[in-house]
């Protein structure tokens, strides 16, 4: 400590029993606010932005991500939750709760004069052993339709109300299913989340095709036809000027106007091979014809397509043209030159949704889309927020349960389950590292017991009950939230994800350990050179 003085005389340094307290009381401060988050009957926070921009979240790692943490233990903390959250979608809330837990434990050992390196070292042998157990209760199952409905239940009702839950489980199952391609990883981000200001929040719903945010731009086009043949290009219908700075010289009028008639011929002619193959593909029957164009479609164009009965949208977004031939198949050209019947997709109804002066184009019914949209409705800019969150950690949910090929039992039986084991085993370890393993174990009680709470039962009598069924069934018993007592979570279609509770016990074990080895703490920040 005198030395860093020396070196630096305006430095703060925290020393051993000082520093530890430090670290502890800023993990039990992050813990304390995230608490009553936790399981399906957790409060909402809201949060105030600086220009009074208002979030309502129980999502831990949104929370984390917008709350300005200035203690750097409790923002160490908060990182090590939110990348749980970027690897595995969910997790983030038990991450802080375990982490401030295996502390508070830790800290009754240390305060009698237990080193913090003995309680490592048991952390690190309850962590290999409970990795161990959670191999042994993991369930592989087949993963049909029902299985991926409960683990996105279970996901979906710790983020919003039950009723809505039930509403976006089954778009959120559906639309996993339908990108999913046997042999390659499934993309999410072939999963449009489409938002509208619009109804009610139950009113979201899952479109087997694309929604896009922008219409038709001719007042004579249709706004509905169904069984549509749809051509995605990427070719400019429009007098663009030269890309170099260049210039054109004519000596009369009629010179101009020769010039002038070649440019418009030029795009005239690509506008034409768009309705020869109209003309071609429906002329037996009375199919509608959709132009789906990156670039821009000039008025005189847009004209001469709206009288063929082409309905033509301009510049659709990047990301969308690669979903498009994914929802309706066919190719995206980039030329016109060799146009032929196998570069159109086909949709079985697109039509055009006024919202206000909002227009949004509908492309629906494709058969057997590889790209789909999740069309967001809610009546308010928070719902919505909401909402989005709450479907992006259940498509996260379902995938994870896919990869994985196999699910755990939730409502805390893996957590009751675990510590009884760790309790069992630390009886074959020598010395005093079989404290650091009951503090452990101890430790990942912690959800269950929050999860109690905050469905406003007593945590000591609902864990004793859960514990005791435990040790008498030999099942793994979590706690039904809506009575209090014990049930079999696999019998109620409770299921959590496998890599979410393995990532959590590295993850929490790793930085535990590496918080109560700290036994100083410097502020020494660079100091000024004029001293």
């Amino acid at each position: 400590m005198a030395v860093v003085k020396a070196v630096n005389s305006k430095a703060e340094v925290a020393r051993a029993q000082a520093a530890l307290a430090v670290n502890i009381c800023a993990a039990r401060g992050l813990q304390d606010v995230l608490r009553t988050n936790l399981g399906p009957k957790g409060t909402l926070k809201m949060l105030v932005s600086g220009a009074g921009d208002i979030k309502l979240t129980k999502d831990g790692n949104v929370l984390l991500h917008e709350m300005q943490i200035q203690h750097p233990t409790a923002s160490l903390i908060a990182k090590v939750a939110t990348a749980q959250d970027d690897i595995t979608g969910d997790g983030t809330t038990s991450t802080v709760l375990i982490i401030g837990e295996l502390l508070k434990q830790a800290d009754l050992y240390i305060s009698e004069g237990l080193h913090p390196s003995i309680i490592a070292e048991g952390f690190e042998a309850a962590k290999i052993k409970a990795l161990e157990i959670l191999e042994e209760v993991k369930i592989k199952k087949e993963m049909k339709r029902e299985i991926l409905l409960d683990v996105a239940r279970t996901s979906l009702r710790t983020k919003v109300h039950a009723e809505l839950a039930d509403v976006l489980m089954e778009a959120v199952v559906d639309s996993v299913l339908a990108v999913r391609r046997p042999g390659y990883p499934i993309d999410l981000f072939m999963v449009e989340i489409m938002e509208m200001k619009h109804k009610s929040e139950t009113d979201t719903k899952f479109i087997r095709g694309l929604v896009l945010d922008h219409g038709a731009r001719h007042p004579n086009m249709k706004k509905r036809v169904e069984n549509a043949f749809i051509l995605i290009c990427n070719v400019s219908l429009e007098y663009e000027k030269t890309e170099v700075n260049s210039g054109f010289f004519y000596k009369t009028t009629e010179e101009k106007e020769k010039l002038v008639k070649a440019e418009r011929k030029f795009i005239e002619d690509r506008v034409q091979k768009i309705i020869d193959l109209k003309d071609n593909v429906c002329a037996q029957s009375n199919k509608g014809f959709v132009v789906i164009n990156q670039k821009g479609i000039d008025p005189f164009s847009l004209d001469a397509l709206a009288k063929h009965g082409i309905i033509a949208l301009r510049r659709a977004k990047r990301r969308n043209m690669e979903r498009l031939s994914l929802a309706c198949g066919g190719l995206a050209v980039n030329s016109l030159e060799d146009l032929t019947v196998d570069c159109l997709g086909h949709a079985g109804l697109v039509y055009e949704y006024m919202l206000g002066e909002e227009k949004f184009t509908f492309i629906e019914d494709c058969v057997n889309p590889r790209s789909v949209t999740l069309l967001v409705r809610g009546p308010n800019k928070h719902t919505l927020t909401q909402i989005k969150d709450a479907i992006r950690d259940g498509l996260r949910a379902i995938k994870n349960a896919i990869e994985d090929g196999c699910v755990v039992p939730g409502a805390g039986a893996v957590e009751v389950a675990i510590a009884e084991a760790l309790v069992r085993y630390k009886h074959s370890l020598k010395g005093r590292a079989r404290l650091g393993v009951q503090a452990f174990a101890d430790a990942l009680l912690i959800i269950p017991k929050v999860l109690a709470q905050n469905s406003g039962y007593d945590l000591q009598e609902t864990i004793v009950k859960v514990q005791a069924e435990h040790s008498e069934s030999k099942q793994l018993v979590g706690i039904d939230l809506n009575t209090g007592e014990p049930m079999v979570a696999a019998d109620a279609g409770i299921w959590d994800n496998y890599c979410v509770k393995k990532q959590l016990l590295h993850s929490c074990t790793v930085i535990a350990t590496n918080i109560l080895l700290v036994d100083e703490i410097m502020r020494a920040g660079m100091s000024s050179l004029r001293g």
